[in-house]
């Protein structure tokens, strides 16, 4: 029997359907906002439209549970609440052709309205027009219920709640809270830096200190050293390039990159296009380029541009989150832009800084292959492999070989300088008490924060990092930074210590006891005398008697105040009882103190709160300055200021025959005595300098601005530029 065959039945064409409208939302969604670093670059952008100078921006479990921006702009009308978060409802364009000329950075209207979808959303806003703000809640597009009258202030402030609740893929797919809060991080520290003109506050939710914060109307250059840190700052070169020929490239940029010192594991590239940020890879691949043939292997930069183009010559509408645009001539502009980066760069680095690794405590030596009788040693195969000589740095400070000290005749002149007491001091110095604590007086803090803000970051850094080597006269001290060599006046870094060290010990002083109390009556008189004999003072200054009283009535009106914030106590007889103890370690020279008790009835204002502690405080420095002692240096010209008097020598001359007359006048020339105590004041000097002042120098000072270029820290010698000169010689 046959069986038919039978035909298989043809598949049928799938059905095509028209989605649902929530589903095509949601996918939306998911295009423009990919994640938390997204969403907040919207509102960014939409916080800068508004005309905002200052953003502050809440951010809780890397953005997926909370981000909160807050903005002084303009705000929202009443009227546009209902249909804010609608798809394409936007103030920015109106027709097509707008396209052409956009000028802000949001014009889609589509971010809100993604947000809406995949997260909850809550705005409340305030125009300047208005008595009070309005809060409103958003769901898929569409407003629930009426605006909410609430307190608010003039801006906008937008909550966008648990995104991606919706998403369970999307959201299970951000297993590291802080790896997305770092980007954003990154978003803001971008747009801190290129929007300077604004305020940028990032914070995580429940902390106090911000991650970002930088100031509005600072310098870009300001912006990028609070944001990327110092390290970045003094390593970078202002570059810049433009064309107007529309056949090439019609464009002209601004920016700053790093030099050849600089080098990081990641490149750091910040690109705004017409205030957009925006990514380029032909840019940056380009600049790579010039990179790797300037720094070690694997080595990266730190690379700012903003780029302005005409706006017609620009397409912002191709990628949903808008970070990348098109533009004419990409391939010109790309060229025109490597080849000024990598003129700068050639033109900028004529020095490299080298840095070299500080042997650990207890390591043993390296033999340098030379043996005491000028013969190879067993290690001289391993000589190949050290630096190039002109690039050697000294720098195990303990070392005393290279110092001055080790060229002078040395003398047995303090017994304080054995080993033991010079580690005492030391771990004393560094053990003092927090510098950051401080009086909670608004005055205080306003003249704290002074010196935080006048900060120079490069000489904070040289600082920091120096070895001390010598003195080279009564002022200046030698100290060498990597490669450099500089001199410091170490009385104006010493006085500038003693005035920081004043305000952030104030109201914690430790206190230091006068074995006999000193009248400050008679110390005034003391110093009005000296003021005499320099020609400072004349009889038409007034009464020196009278001066006197006046300063030690004002001392005693203000004796409680000083002995509660300064440790400086005054007692009812007008005596001086105790001084503060303002660097640890450390005793001011009592010859200065007549001249300290004159300066606070001439120099301090008691008048106002903070210009009183200011002027007190800076009083205070210039008596704990290390001010060169009275005594002249004996083994300077300054040995004829202890010559006896000749009379002195002559009368005992006159008892003996002329021989012994002459080995007399020999004998008795010098006051011995007091050549001694010259020597013992100066010694003392030069030693509290080194393992005083300049640990201390290292750990508290906060060097200001100005001295960069009043001549407290001079550079006099660069051991690359040395090695060229010998190199031609």
């Amino acid at each position: 029997m046959e069986v038919e065959a039978v035909a298989p039945a043809k598949a049928l064409p799938p059905q095509i359907r028209r989605l649902d409208e929530a589903v095509v939302n949601r996918i939306a969604a998911g295009e423009v906002i990919q994640r938390p670093a997204s969403a907040l670059k919207e509102l960014l952008e939409n916080s800068i439209d508004a005309g905002s100078s200052s953003i502050a921006i809440t951010v809780k479990e890397g953005g997926l549970k909370l981000i909160q921006i807050a903005d002084n702009g303009h705000g929202i009308r009443y009227e546009d609440l209902p249909i804010l978060c609608e798809r394409h409802t936007t103030s920015k364009l109106k027709e097509f052709e707008d396209l052409q000329t956009i000028n802000t950075l949001g014009f889609r209207g589509e971010a809100l309205a993604s947000m809406t979808f995949v997260a909850h959303l809550t705005v409340t806003t305030m125009t300047a027009d208005q008595n009070h703000g309005y809060r409103a809640s958003y769901k898929d597009g569409v407003m629930e219920g009426e605006p909410r009258p609430c307190a608010a202030v003039k801006g906008t402030q937008i909550m966008v709640e648990n995104l991606f609740y919706n998403v369970a893929a999307r959201r299970k797919a951000f297993k590291n809270p802080a790896e997305e809060y770092g980007r954003i991080l990154d978003v803001v520290s971008k747009f801190s830096i290129h929007k300077n003109e604004v305020s940028f506050l990032c914070k995580k939710h429940g902390d106090s200190r911000a991650d970002v914060h930088t100031m509005a109307s600072t310098t870009r250059l300001d912006a990028i050293r609070a944001v990327y840190g110092p390290g970045v700052a003094r390593e970078l070169i202002e570059v810049s390039a433009s064309d107007d020929d529309p056949l090439r490239a019609e464009f002209e940029m601004k920016g700053f990159i790093t030099s050849a010192n600089y080098s990081a594991k990641k490149t750091t590239f910040v690109l705004f296009i017409n205030d957009r940020l925006v990514e380029c890879s032909a840019l940056r691949k380009a600049i790579e380029v010039v990179y790797a043939a300037i720094l070690p292997k694997a080595s990266k930069p730190f690379v700012y541009m903003s780029i302005c183009l005409p706006s017609e010559h620009v397409d912002v509408n191709v990628h949903p989150t808008k970070k990348e645009v098109s533009f004419l001539n990409q391939e010109a502009l790309v060229d025109s832009i490597q080849k000024a980066v990598e003129a700068k760069l050639m033109t900028s680095n004529t020095s490299r800084t080298f840095y070299t690794q500080t042997m650990l405590p207890g390591a043993a030596q390296v033999s340098n292959g030379i043996s005491s009788e000028g013969s190879p040693t067993a290690n001289a195969g391993v000589q190949s492999q050290k630096a190039p000589v002109n690039k050697l740095v000294r720098v195990d400070s303990s070392n005393p070989a290279g110092r001055l000290h080790a060229f002078l005749h040395k003398k047995d002149m303090m017994a304080s300088n054995s080993d033991r007491e010079l580690a005492a001091t030391r771990r004393a110095v560094r053990q003092r008490r927090n510098p950051n604590e401080s009086a909670d007086l608004t005055s205080v803090q306003e003249l704290l924060e002074t010196i935080d803000q006048e900060t120079h970051a490069g000489l904070w850094d040289i600082l920091k990092n120096c070895s001390y080597i010598g003195m080279a006269d009564h002022l200046l001290a030698l100290s060498q930074h990597k490669t450099q060599l500089y001199l410091f006046d170490v009385v104006k870094l010493s006085k500038e210590l003693m005035y920081q060290q004043a305000l952030r010990r104030f109201g914690r002083f430790n206190a230091m006891s006068l074995t006999n109390p000193a009248p400050v009556h008679d110390l005034v008189l003391l110093a009005l005398d000296e003021e005499e004999r320099l020609g400072r003072w004349t009889e038409s200054d007034g009464s020196k008697d009278e001066i006197a009283k006046l300063n030690t009535k004002i001392l005693l009106a203000k004796a409680e105040m000083l002995r509660e914030y300064f440790a400086f106590d005054v007692d009812a007889a007008g005596n001086v009882c105790t001084i503060p103890v303002v660097l640890d370690q450390y005793t001011p020279d009592m010859d200065c103190l007549p001249r300290f008790l004159l300066s606070l009835g001439n120099c301090v204002d008691w008048d106002t709160e903070k210009m009183c502690f200011e002027t007190f405080a800076a009083a205070l420095a210039d008596f704990y300055a290390m001010h060169p002692p009275m005594l002249p240096n004996p083994t300077d010209d300054g040995l004829s200021f202890f010559k006896l008097q000749k009379g002195q020598a002559s009368s005992q001359a006159e008892k003996a025959s002329q021989e012994e007359a002459d080995m007399q006048m020999e004998d008795t020339d010098i006051d011995e005595e007091l050549v001694g105590e010259a020597e013992k004041v100066w010694a003392q000097r030069v030693w509290t300098i080194e393992h005083v002042l300049f640990p201390a120098l290292r750990l508290f000072l906060k060097p200001p601005k100005h001295m960069a270029t009043d001549g407290t820290a001079v550079q006099v010698a660069c051991l690359e530029n040395l090695y060229r000169i010998f190199e031609r010689c």
